[in-house]
Formats: structure tokens, C-alpha cells, sequence
């Protein structure tokens, strides 16, 4: 059973405490319709049809079992929620006020809680409903306190027990006798009407806030070094000078707008950017600083004098890093690595299944590059930045230690540097393959058989056709090899693979330099800054997220497995606090960012709160869509569940229809579309089945939090790494979700982004920064 949470709430200053009774002066309200209405929207559509047969069983009862004991009677109703969890009933009754009993709230009774509030007294609600319908009435009308029913919880899901004291409903006449705007009761007769103590009337009050389910835990660290304490971020980067690679980024953009809103003392930021054809770096960053709502908070700051600041902090600098020497002239290499303190490297290609070639050349090659650059300076240290899925197919609790020429499958004598070189052989006997006659003849032929614009052509058209085809050719070809290798290793995909083998890589060539490889678990929706619920790109779970908020309801995962999400602020705080520890040289070599050891959310939970979200977001809508939407929870089901009543079954029934029909004398075949949409939605649960379904990871983040455990006091706040107490109901519900729905589903959708007024900046002018 869970602990539970309700502290007595003591108001700052003493104030005459006021007990209102719900019931009759503000609602006529009664024990059963919330909690049928709870049940009638239980997550499954069986669970409903079963607790709606209790329901009417109990208001059959009813008469029988409340003329025989009050107290007894409201217990058994409330046994029909065993088995709801409590972010159901938080989200319900919340619903259950906004919808249904806040059009009936009682005007007059109502105004005179107001009043007593304005005038300062403690307030208490009183009623024989649930606390997750009286908490939205208090916090309505601007109510602190509430006595109430409590359900018993067992890891977040009620037992259908009420804990004590039991609220009864009032008695037969009292809707006759206490029809009154004044709901105003002296404790002893609230007491003697509840069958209940005074003392225990007292130590019922809870506060009207909803309850959270993070909870602060004692930080207990057996292994790693210790942490000393006096350790602040501020003094550390005062003055540094940091290169940052990857601005462009989701991470590289919010960790820059972070750094300096919170840092103005800090020395030089460069960026290292690589030119676009013809846009060049300077005016790519320039786009951003223009576009990006992650400056707007900057922009509010400084006003007018954000460009100043900007010349005077941030200075791009235009390379590449997949190329040796990081792409930079001789002259700006050897002033940076003479002057550089350290360099973040936040790029990456995050693609699941890119082409092998860009896979390499950004997320190994460049770290290579980026690492030499690195031996070449006076003293600069080296933030990397990898993801915690380089752990791959294995289950069970990742530690953070970083291990040389890693594999999944513990693939023996494997060497990452000699997997490198065979990548880059199959790569170079690929690109000789696609130039082959075999290939080149068929890749004629291919495209001389198109039914299109392509068949007939002959000279340089046809060669032109041949080339187009051959560069997709190879595309798929690599993209194919890629992936297969990975999976043969024991990876899920590319991006993974070429991630752990620069990680690898880092262990053995960056001996002796302070690196520390950070890797954060899946980035996303901000809680704090730039700003609540910032968001950007069709990220990791933007498209499942999506799909969840359809008709689709069955999503093959494993509902004990934890789905290890991150804010992507907490991830820029983590990686501040381990930047300020490199520089201090102060720093371990891995850091993991994650949250499924201490703050875990499991799958079952995840998809349940997505689905809260969403049922939040169409309840508030009109129309027919909206209202069956919000009545399609999803659930999470096996895979043979999956396969048996969802997408693959109802394509090889489309299939099946195609068939018969095909003989037909139709222009088009019916159902073509719903076809192409199963399948790509076959193709999308197959690429996120690794971290919904498979590898049941626990991926400890000790080393960070002892960093931020060491923090001086003044500074934990503003700098502390808070992953910990992440409230996962409130996050999903009313910040991830939300912030998708503006920032990411339009872009699923193929519909523009919300029109932005043009930032200006000194007049109009376009800001320019560095030299």
C-alpha cells in the first residue's frame, strides 16, 4: 500500500477556520453519479461494460443497503473503482467539474465562500464526494482545504477501499431541511452529522492541490568517486571560453539560449556551424536567432540590446565536422586551440535508419575529427554528447561505466576501430558496385520499364534517369547494410550502432584528455526554459504520441517496461553542471541523463497518461470527431494481440478485398490509401518496438546527481538537476502533450506552424555577431 502523502495543511498565519458543507449549499450532489461517470470511462471498453453493470447493480441495492448503514453503503459503491488508477480519477474529476457540476454550482452559496476567502478565513469544504472531484470545486473558488473521500492506492491504482473517515451521504429530508446558500457548520455538529470525532474531522483535512506522485528519495551512491561539496557552476565557466558544436540541434539551441540567459559572466561561446551551399553559417545562425521561440525569453531580457549581447558573448565560426581539422582555416584553428577551455559536441545525426555513409561521417568520423582537435589545444576538455540506447538489445540495469569495443551480444574480439574500417570497406565496394555494368544495366532497364514520363527516353535523358536511379539505389542499399549490421551486433538500429562506436572509440584514442561522454535518454518537451512546453521537429516519440491520439488503440509493448523520458531543460542543466565539472577537472567519464531508476514510468502508465491528454484536449473541442476521439483510450497489448486484432490483421484484410475486387472494371482500386496507411503504420511500430516493446533497460544517473548534490546552496536551485521530481501526470497532461500538439503534430499533419511576428532586433537591423 502506498504511504500516503496528505499532510495536515497549516495556513501561514492564523485565521478562523470555517467548515462549509458541499452539499446543499453549493451542489446537489450525490455519491453515485461521479462515480458512475467514472466508471462509464474506465480505459477499456470491457472494463466499462462491466462497471457499468455494477453500477446498475448498486443502484438497485442502493435503497436496501443505505436504509441499513450509510457508512457501509458508501463503501460498497466506491468498490466498483478497484482496479482505476489515480491518474484516470485525477483527470476525470477534474473533467467532472469543469463539465457537470460547475454549470450547477449554486450562485449564492458560491459568492459567499468567495467572501469569506477574501476575508481571510480558512475555509473548509466538506462533502461526501471524492477528493478528485472536490479539489477542481476548491480550487475553483479559491479554497485551500478539503474533507473529503480518500481511496486506499497500491502503486497509483485503487484497491475500490475508502480510508477512513468514511464521508457519509446526509440523511433522507436533509435535501428539505439544509437547502441553505449557507453551508457553514460548527465542528461539533459537523462531527455529530458524520459519525465522527472532532479530532477526527481535524486530521481529514487535506490540501486542495492535486497530489503528486514524485517523491523526494534519499540519494544513496555505492560506487564512483565522491563528490566534495562547494562546487559552483558560476565560478567554474566565469570567463571560459566554450565552443559549442551542433547549435542547430534541438539540445545545441536550447542549451545555448539556457547558458546565456543563466550565465552572462561567462567568457565566449563559438559555434561551430557548416556552411549550406550557397547560406553561408553566419546568416544560417542568424535564421535562428530571427526564428527560434527559443530566444524569445533572451529577446524579452535584453530588448533592444539582445543584438549587443549577443556580438559580445557568441561567435560563429564556419567548419565542418566531418572533415580533419574540423574544416576551420589555420588561423582560426590555432586561435581556438589556443584560447578554447572547452568544447561541447551536441551534433549528431538522430535518424533510426539513415544511409550508413551519413551515419558514419556524423556520429563517428566527426567525433574522431572533434577528438583530435581536441589533443591539439592547450588545455580544452571535451563534452560528448551519445544517447543511453548505445546499450542495445541487453535488459536489466546500465551502469555508468563506459566500456572499450562494446557490443550487445558480446560479439567476442570485437575491435570498434576495425569495425570502422570494415564499414567504410563496405561502403567504398558499394559505391564500385552502383558504377558496375551489372547494377548500370539494371538500372536501364528499370528505367526504360516505368510507366511514366521515363519510358522511351533515350541519350542524355536516359543517362540522367540511370543516374537518379543509381543514387537511390545505393541509398537503400546502405541503408539496408546499415541496419543489418546493427542488428546482427546486437543494436536496433544504425543510429545506435555508429553512436556506441564512437563512444568506443573516444575510450581508446581519448586516454588522458578530460572527456566526459553524456548520455541523455529521450529529449524532450521543456518544463521550465527556455520556456513550459517547448518543443521542436517530429522528435522520438512526436509520431507515437500522434497515432495514440487517433482510433488506433492497441500498441504492442510490454507494460512493465520503463519508457526513460527527459525534458530536454533537464538535459541542458545536467550538461552544464557536468561542462562546469570538466572545467574544474572535477568530472567522471560517463554520465547518463535518464529517469527509469529514479523517477521511473512505465509503458502502461505512459500510454494511459497520452491518452488522458489527448481526452483533455477533445473534450474541450465540438463535433462529432472530437466525441468519439476522446472515447478511444489506447491500451498496451502483447505482440501476438497486436498482430491478431490490429494494423497486420486489418491490412490482410484490405488485402483480401483488393483481391476479390481486382476483376472489376474500376480505374482505381478501392482502399489503396487505407492499404498505404497500415502499412506505414506497421513500419512505425516496427521501428519503435526496441523502447516500447524489447530491451527492458534501468539506466542509473548517479554521477550527475552527485554533481549537482555538491552544487554551493544558493546555486541548486537555479543549476540542480531536478529529474527526479518530474510530476509525470502534470508533465504529460498538461505540458508534453500540449506542447506536441503546437510545436510537432501540425508538422505530422503537413500543416504550418503557428504564424510568429518577426523578432526585431536594433531597429530592424539583422543581428551580426563575432568578427
Amino acid at each position: 500500500m502506498e504511504p500516503s502523502n496528505h499532510k495536515p495543511y497549516m495556513p501561514a498565519v492564523a485565521a478562523p477556520t470555517v467548515y462549509w458543507r458541499v452539499e446543499g449549499s453549493l451542489l446537489d450532489l450525490t455519491v453515485v453519479q461521479p462515480v458512475a461517470f467514472f466508471t462509464w470511462n474506465a480505459q477499456t471498453f470491457a472494463e466499462r461494460f462491466r462497471r457499468r453493470g455494477l453500477i446498475f447493480l448498486m443502484a438497485a441495492l442502493r435503497p436496501f443497503l443505505y436504509s441499513t448503514n450509510r457508512k457501509f453503503a458508501t463503501r460498497v459503491v466506491h468498490t466498483t473503482l478497484r482496479g482505476v488508477t489515480r491518474d484516470r480519477l485525477d483527470l476525470l474529476g477534474e473533467e467532472y467539474f469543469k463539465y457537470k457540476l460547475k454549470p450547477e454550482l449554486k450562485t449564492h452559496g458560491a459568492e459567499k465562500v468567495r467572501e469569506l476567502v477574501s476575508s481571510g478565513a480558512d475555509v473548509v469544504l466538506v462533502s461526501q464526494g471524492l477528493e478528485h472531484v472536490m479539489k477542481p470545486l476548491a480550487q475553483h473558488l479559491g479554497v485551500k482545504r478539503v474533507v473529503a473521500n480518500r481511496l486506499e492506492f497500491r502503486d497509483g491504482v485503487a484497491t475500490g477501499r475508502l480510508l477512513e473517515p468514511v464521508i457519509r451521504p446526509r440523511g433522507a429530508f436533509a435535501r428539505i431541511r439544509e437547502q441553505s446558500p449557507d453551508g457553514r457548520r460548527a465542528p461539533k455538529t459537523l462531527a455529530r452529522q458524520l459519525d465522527i470525532s472532532v479530532e477526527e474531522l481535524r486530521a481529514a483535512v487535506i490540501g486542495s492541490g492535486r497530489e503528486s506522485m514524485a517523491r523526494e528519495r534519499p540519494i544513496v551512491h555505492f560506487e564512483g568517486r565522491r563528490q566534495e561539496a562547494g562546487f559552483s557552476v558560476r565560478r567554474a565557466l566565469a570567463g571560459k571560453h566554450v565552443m559549442l558544436i551542433g547549435v542547430t540541434g534541438f539540445i545545441g539551441k536550447v542549451w545555448l539560449a539556457n547558458t546565456l540567459m543563466e550565465l552572462p559572466d561567462i567568457g565566449r561561446i563559438y559555434l561551430l556551424i557548416r556552411r549550406q551551399k550557397s547560406n553561408p553559417a553566419q546568416r544560417r545562425f542568424e535564421k535562428i536567432v530571427e526564428e527560434s521561440p527559443v530566444f524569445d525569453p533572451l529577446f524579452e531580457k535584453y530588448g533592444v540590446g539582445f543584438g549587443d549581447y549577443l556580438r559580445e558573448k557568441v561567435e560563429v565560426v564556419e567548419g565542418d565536422v566531418t572533415q580533419a581539422g574540423l574544416g576551420l582555416d589555420a588561423e582560426a584553428a590555432r586561435r581556438l586551440q589556443r584560447n578554447l577551455d572547452l568544447i561541447v559536441n551536441s551534433s549528431g545525426l538522430t535518424d533510426f535508419n539513415p544511409d550508413l555513409r551519413d551515419a558514419l561521417a556524423t556520429n563517428t568520423d566527426a567525433a574522431m575529427n572533434i577528438l583530435e582537435f581536441v589533443r591539439g589545444t592547450e588545455h580544452a576538455g571535451l563534452l560528448h554528447l551519445s544517447t543511453c540506447y548505445v546499450a542495445g538489445e541487453r535488459d536489466g540495469r546500465v551502469t555508468e561505466k563506459l566500456i572499450p569495443n562494446y557490443t550487445p551480444h558480446r560479439v567476442p574480439n570485437f575491435d570498434a576501430e576495425q569495425e570502422l574500417r570494415s564499414l567504410h570497406e563496405l561502403i567504398a565496394k558499394a559505391e564500385a558496385e552502383a558504377e558496375g555494368a551489372e547494377v548500370t544495366a539494371g538500372l536501364k532497364s528499370q528505367s526504360l520499364a516505368k510507366e511514366h514520363a521515363a519510358k522511351g527516353l533515350q541519350g542524355a535523358a536516359l543517362e540522367n534517369q540511370i543516374r537518379k536511379n543509381r543514387i537511390r539505389w545505393l541509398k537503400t542499399y546502405l541503408t539496408e547494410a546499415g541496419t543489418r549490421r546493427a542488428k546482427e551486433l546486437g543494436w536496433p538500429n544504425t543510429y545506435t550502432l555508429t553512436k556506441s562506436l564512437a563512444e568506443s572509440l573516444i575510450v581508446k584514442h581519448g586516454a588522458g584528455l578530460p572527456i566526459a561522454v553524456v548520455r541523455p535518454a529521450i529529449v524532450e518537451t521543456s518544463v521550465a526554459k527556455p520556456f513550459l512546453g517547448w518543443n521542436e521537429g517530429i522528435n522520438t516519440s512526436a509520431s507515437l504520441s500522434y497515432l495514440l491520439g487517433t482510433y488506433f488503440r492497441q500498441l504492442p509493448s510490454n507494460e512493465s517496461k520503463r519508457l526513460d523520458i527527459l525534458p530536454v531543460d533537464a538535459v541542458c542543466a545536467g550538461m552544464t553542471l557536468i561542462a562546469a565539472a570538466i572545467v574544474e577537472r572535477r568530472h567522471d567519464s560517463l554520465y547518463q541523463l535518464a529517469t527509469s531508476v529514479t523517477n521511473p514510468c512505465d509503458m502502461g502508465r505512459s500510454i494511459e497518461l497520452t491518452s488522458l491528454a489527448h481526452r483533455k484536449h477533445y473534450r474541450a473541442q465540438e463535433g462529432l470527431e472530437s466525441w468519439l476521439r476522446l472515447r478511444f483510450d489506447a491500451i498496451p497489448v502483447s505482440k501476438e494481440r497486436y498482430q491478431r486484432m490490429s494494423a497486420p490483421a486489418q491490412k490482410a484484410i484490405v488485402k483480401s478485398i483488393q483481391r476479390i475486387m481486382s476483376p472489376l472494371p474500376l480505374k482505381k482500386t478501392p482502399l489503396v490509401k487505407a492499404e498505404r496507411n497500415l502499412e506505414r503504420l506497421e513500419k512505425l511500430i516496427e521501428l519503435f518496438e526496441p523502447f516500447i516493446l524489447l530491451n527492458e533497460h534501468d539506466f542509473a544517473a548517479d554521477n550527475v546527481e552527485k554533481l549537482s548534490h555538491a552544487l554551493v546552496e544558493d546555486e541548486r536551485e537555479e543549476f540542480g538537476y531536478k529529474a527526479r521530481m518530474l510530476d509525470w501526470w502534470d508533465y504529460w497532461i498538461n505540458v508534453h502533450i500540449p506542447a506536441l500538439r503546437k510545436w510537432t503534430y501540425p508538422l505530422i499533419e503537413g500543416r504550418p506552424l503557428e504564424a510568429r511576428p518577426a523578432r526585431s532586433l536594433q531597429n530592424g537591423e539583422t543581428v551580426k555577431t563575432g568578427t
